[in-house]
This record gives structure tokens, sequence and C-alpha cells, in this order.
């Protein structure tokens, strides 16, 4: 197969294109029927973390709308050129983007997908995910206060245990899908971008009081080059934008659970 035929394209806001499925666990029903004030606050749970495990950032997360090479906030759609948009992986994150818009785009588009996973709340993959994508002198703090973030108290309240484990016959869902990127500040060492993301969040089980719901958020990602690499700096996240949910039946625990063990993950491409 060549590169051209390994990629999906994508036009619309953003131009994002993604790669096809790897084997890294994917994909997303939504559940909005039960207790949605329990899902509600599960999201606000989960925000209100990661906003703490960021603290000590630059925390504007905007960039000026300068745009160097995307024309300031106005959408630039790419056709897809078969050129690979990442020449290696760390763990399961896409690692080597290219020194420019496009590459910085591919860069907060995975960077995304990595922060807002499962795995993050789990005790024994989080230094390993951080290291992978933060800039090496913001990783000690940065694992300090993820670590203050996501105490076992913070981690029961999602059903799930001090290590970050979903309890036997539970499968514990965070699974992030880039809908599109904006750059909206970009120099030779450094990067803003918006990453644009629909989720689903919760605990897929016969006895979960947390069901597996949709979310829809935007990302601001601040980028740095270093190591011949970008890397994040700091991140921030909004609500939105969101659209109107359509009518259909939500699926049920068991469905989610083996859609989250059957479809696999995506590498994220401008």
């Amino acid at each position: 197969m060549s590169d051209a035929d390994e990629y999906a394209g994508g036009g619309g806001a953003g131009g994002t294109r993604t790669r096809l499925p790897e084997r890294d666990p994917a994909r997303r029903p939504a559940r909005p029927s039960r207790s949605l004030v329990t899902v509600v606050g599960v999201v606000v749970l989960l925000l209100a973390a990661i906003a703490f495990a960021n603290r000590g950032g630059d925390g504007d997360g905007g960039g000026s709308a300068k745009g160097a090479a995307t024309g300031g906030a106005a959408a630039a759609p790419t056709a897809p050129t078969g050129v690979r948009p990442v020449t290696g992986k760390a763990g399961t994150i896409p690692t080597g983007y290219a020194q420019d818009d496009q590459g910085a785009q591919s860069a907060a588009a995975n960077y995304a997908v990595a922060l807002v996973s499962a795995e993050i709340l789990q005790e024994d993959r989080r230094p390993e995910i951080l290291k992978q994508i933060f800039v090496p002198d913001k990783v000690p703090s940065l694992e300090a206060s993820f670590d203050k973030a996501y105490t076992p108290e913070f981690l029961a309240k999602i059903g799930l245990d001090a290590k970050g484990k979903a309890a036997s016959g539970m499968t514990y869902v965070s699974r992030t899908a880039p809908m599109g990127t904006k750059v909206t500040q970009l120099d030779s060492t450094s990067a803003t971008v918006d990453v644009w993301c629909t989720g689903v969040f919760g605990t897929a089980g016969a006895d979960s009081t947390i069901p597996v719901t949709a979310d829809w958020f935007t990302m601001t990602i601040k980028l740095q080059w270093s190591g011949d690499d970008w890397k994040v700096e700091s991140f921030v996240q909004r609500d939105g934008p969101t659209p109107v949910n359509a009518d259909r039946k939500a699926s049920t625990a068991d469905e989610i659970a083996a859609a989250v063990d059957e479809f696999g993950g995506f590498t994220y491409a401008r």
C-alpha cells in the first residue's frame, strides 16, 4: 500500500486528515439517556482535574490571530498529498512531526487524544505519556500536578480504583476524536493550535451509574519545538462548539464496551 493509499481525505474546517486505524481501542456511540446530571458532573470533574493539572503553564490558552501559514482564523482545507505526517512513534503516540504549520496541527491533534485518554488516568501509564508529549522541563511539575488532581477520591467519583483502573466487569471509556484544527500562532520554535474535538466518557457495565455519553470541546494547545519535534508547553480546554444531538437509540453497555475493545484508533494528520 502506498503512502497515498494510507490516508483518508478530509476537507471542511481545518482540513484534518486521518490515518487508517491502528490497534488501539476506539470509537464511540453516545449514551445520553441515563442520569444526565450524573454525566454532566463527570465531565465537569474531568475538565476541572485537567485544568488543575495544567496550572502553572500559560493559562490564557489563546494566542494571536496571526496564523503565519494559515491566514489567521480562516479555514484552510488541505487535500491529501500522500506525504507521511510523522516519521516515528513513542509507545502509542506518533512522533517526528514536520517543523511547519501542518506538522504542528498533526502534533496538536494527536496530543489532544492522549491528554483526554483513559490511559492518562492510570497511575502506571501517566508518567510515560507525559514524558512523550510535554517539553522535558515541564514534566516533573506536571507529574506532581496530575498526581494531585487525580486523587483516589476523584477517581472513585468516576468509578475507578486508586490506580485509575475500572472494577471487574466494567470498562472505563475516555475516547477523543479531533474534528478539525486551527493554527492561531506560529513561528519557527512555537505554535498555538486549537483542536475541536468530540469524545465519549463514562463507564460501560451492567451496574454502571456513570453511563458513557458524548461531549464536544475545544483544546488550545501551545507547542514548543524541542528535541527536533513539537512538544506541548501548556494546554487549556473549553466547551463546544456543540451540534444538535441526534435522536438515536442509545447502545447498550455491552455494545459500548465491545466497541472500545474491537475498534482500532487513528493517527490524526493535517
